[in-house]
């Protein structure tokens, strides 16, 4: 009898952890809410600055501090939600350091190109730069319009190579758009649904 009922326990356990597993996979944790701010911050710099540059001759590079103010923010936001959160999935892990690795590459080709003197291959530098964390997101979750969205990034960068600077701006917008803004709300849809 007392073994009957050990047997029931384990079993019980073994189901009670193969549910737990299954509820871990079918969990999708990545909201899309990250991939929207950002994608509309640098959405509205790229357009705000074309606007400035062609109707005003003006070129207020200044915009683009307000990526600070984001980066401060995220960091804040993360931080909250990590003394908040039990577990941590590898996924999101993974996903944490192949956007740590894309915001170190993108500040060291900022400060090549302006070192440098070769401004003129900063938009085709940051489309190639762009596509690369939202490839891997998109393979490490999954999600084939995040890896479309870096593809189109990559065709982009040698589209970009080709016209001025300043419609290369336009470029970088459309470029986010469905590079980080479609996918964003594509992923908050999917969070939302999977979390009912």
């Amino acid at each position: 009898m007392e073994n009957n009922q050990n047997e029931m326990t384990h079993s019980e356990s073994m189901a009670l952890i193969a549910s737990m597993i299954n509820k871990a996979k079918n969990r999708f944790s990545e909201n899309g809410l990250l991939y929207l701010w950002w994608g509309w911050l640098i959405f509205v710099c790229c357009v705000v600055q074309f606007i400035a540059i062609y109707f005003f001759k003006e070129n207020v590079w200044y915009v683009w501090l307000s990526t600070w103010a984001m980066a401060i923010f995220q960091i804040f936001l993360i931080k909250k939600k990590r003394s908040r959160q039990m577990v941590k999935t590898y996924t999101e892990e993974l996903n944490a350091f192949v956007w740590l690795d894309f915001f170190i590459c993108l500040m060291l080709l900022i400060i090549i190109i302006s070192f440098s003197g070769s401004h003129q291959l900063i938009y085709p530098i940051l489309l190639v730069v762009y596509g690369m964390p939202v490839f891997l997101s998109g393979v490490i979750l999954k999600f084939k319009p995040l890896i479309f969205g870096s593809i189109c990034c990559w065709a982009f960068s040698i589209i970009a190579l080709f016209i001025k600077p300043q419609f290369q701006l336009l470029l970088v917008a459309v470029a986010v758009l469905i590079a980080w803004i479609v996918p964003g709300y594509l992923l908050r849809s999917k969070y939302k649904h999977s979390s009912h």
